[in-house]
């Protein structure tokens, strides 16, 4: 059955993308223009699909990103020949090149039920599986959480967690995946902070129309197996200006990131054009998060290349990873549900912009990478 419905799937092809040097580099020779809120890499898409490896052949998207010993690790969301969503591993030291890419994949979720479901291969193109995975570290323990998207009774999120060592050595010991949205209700793009707040654990799992943040003891979920929130995606009105691009609030993207102004949340939405995703930004208060500091007016994030407009999904861009490295910030994103790719900013004059409610004026500032 497999075969016969992946012939009838337009998958990708391979995206043919020239080989560049990375902008950032340890003694740039040229400053760097801002020309926008996020500058997008040259050399992207940094992953894409691999003929030659069944699990990943068609499609490679959607990361989850870490931050451990000055490095930066991908799980990425493959999708191959059997139509199942699958994790891969890869890693850069700069952010921008990637130096190791693992050739099998190293998760999948193994449902209760061999059914497929729409809203899986409506969400990105595969039958089933796991997907969209995002990566956290909370308050330094030697333990990475890892929340996804799983196709068991509906679109559901559901937890994992291995052990820094384990990750760092490519001992893929996961623990058993915990359920945590209730059955047969869709729901997608929650986070985990990589704080605790007021000491407790935090996993943000609703924007619209407030942010709505769960405070856990721990994450075991022995006491309550579920986080109950409401799906919403009714379009917004118009703000004061009369003018809202964020018509279509999806979720989420990133899990925040904390920074000296507030926790950075990336988040995904649509305008008049509901084919095309893009990406917003808010600022939330450090201490209590339900409370927006700044928004931006418009989004940052646009899909504007060909690489984000040449796959399985046209005209997406979405943003599932986020770091801080070297005074800058690196943004991870699929691209039309079929590619890997990176842009970046200078953080303090990123922050600086958002505080003011306006796009970065061009500015000369050298990138710097240790």
């Amino acid at each position: 059955m497999i075969k016969k419905i992946s012939k009838e799937i337009k998958h990708p092809k391979k995206l043919i993308v020239k080989k560049r040097t990375a902008r950032v580099t340890k003694h740039a020779s040229k400053p760097q223009i801002y020309k926008s809120w996020l500058t997008k890499a040259e050399q992207n898409p940094i992953i894409s699909p691999k003929s030659e490896n069944n699990w990943e052949s068609w499609q490679t998207f959607n990361p989850g990103v870490i931050l451990l010993n000055d490095k930066i690790h991908f799980l990425y969301r493959a999708i191959g020949e059997d139509s199942f969503s699958r994790f891969g591993y890869a890693s850069s030291q700069n952010g921008f090149i990637i130096d190791e890419r693992l050739t099998s994949h190293v998760y999948e979720h193994n449902t209760n039920t061999s059914l497929f479901h729409y809203a899986s291969f409506a969400s990105g193109g595969s039958w089933g599986g796991s997907e969209d995975p995002r990566l956290v570290r909370v308050n330094g323990e030697d333990v990475l959480y890892m929340v996804y998207t799983v196709c068991d009774h509906g679109l559901r999120m559901a937890l994992t967690s291995i052990s820094i060592n384990d990750f760092l050595q490519k001992k893929w010991e996961w623990k058993s995946p915990i359920l945590i949205s209730p059955p047969e209700e869709l729901h997608k793009n929650w986070v985990i902070f990589p704080e605790k707040i007021n000491g407790k654990y935090a996993i943000l799992h609703r924007i619209i129309p407030n942010i709505e943040i769960a405070y856990l003891d721990d994450l075991d979920f022995n006491q309550d197996p579920f986080i109950h929130s409401l799906h919403l995606s009714t379009p917004q009105k118009n703000n004061n200006s009369g003018k809202c691009w964020d018509k279509q609030i999806r979720g989420p993207g990133a899990p925040p990131l904390k920074t000296k102004e507030g926790w950075l949340l990336f988040y995904h939405a649509m305008d008049h054009d509901w084919s095309k995703y893009k990406v917003g930004v808010m600022l939330l208060d450090i201490n209590d998060p339900t409370k927006i500091l700044h928004r931006a007016k418009n989004p940052v994030l646009v899909p504007d290349e060909l690489y984000e407009n040449n796959g399985f999904k046209s005209g997406i861009v979405f943003v599932s990873g986020a770091v801080i490295k070297d005074e800058n910030l690196l943004i991870y994103y699929g691209c039309s549900d079929s590619y890997v790719s990176v842009a970046y900013a200078n953080l303090n004059i990123f922050l600086e912009a958002l505080e003011k409610d306006v796009e970065p004026k061009l500015k000369v500032k050298m990138l710097k990478q240790k």
